[in-house]
């Protein structure tokens, strides 16, 4: 699995470069969504938005069984688990220590999809809302 993920990490650089492969949104899009507070965008509504896409129609059946086995296991290894573990410090934290106030910074990928840490959160009974860029606080 590592081979075939480095392999397709390799083949996915050398179409971009070559002009051949676009990514579906820019550094730019993702600041300005972030900032708009609009983590519902068709850009963030994707599990694997986070970690390389593997999967593509033009593979044989095969090999798209072992990058649905890849990107499952970077859903749930390196997004789910992790945003869990963040949001129960989060959470842990505030408990602990009700008589003071906190800032919590995350970055943009911990708020894309599903499972982030606003739903770790919200779980737990934390209303958690948007502050946008440029508000007072």
């Amino acid at each position: 699995q590592v081979v075939f993920a480095l392999n397709q990490t390799l083949l996915q650089q050398e179409s971009l470069r070559a002009g051949s492969f676009q990514i579906p949104y820019t550094t730019e899009d993702l600041i300005k969504h972030y900032n708009c507070g609009d983590l519902s965008s068709i850009i963030f509504n994707h599990d694997t938005s986070q970690v390389p896409n593997f999967i593509n129609a033009t593979l044989p059946a095969h090999e798209r069984i072992t990058a649905q086995e890849i990107d499952s296991y970077f859903r749930q290894e390196l997004i789910y688990k992790r945003n869990e573990r963040m949001g129960r410090r989060v959470k842990d934290l505030l408990e602990e220590h009700p008589e003071k106030s906190f800032f919590f910074a995350f970055g943009a990928g911990h708020f894309m999809g599903n499972n982030t840490v606003i739903d770790v959160l919200r779980r737990e009974g934390y209303v958690v809302e948007h502050t946008p860029a440029g508000q007072v606080i």
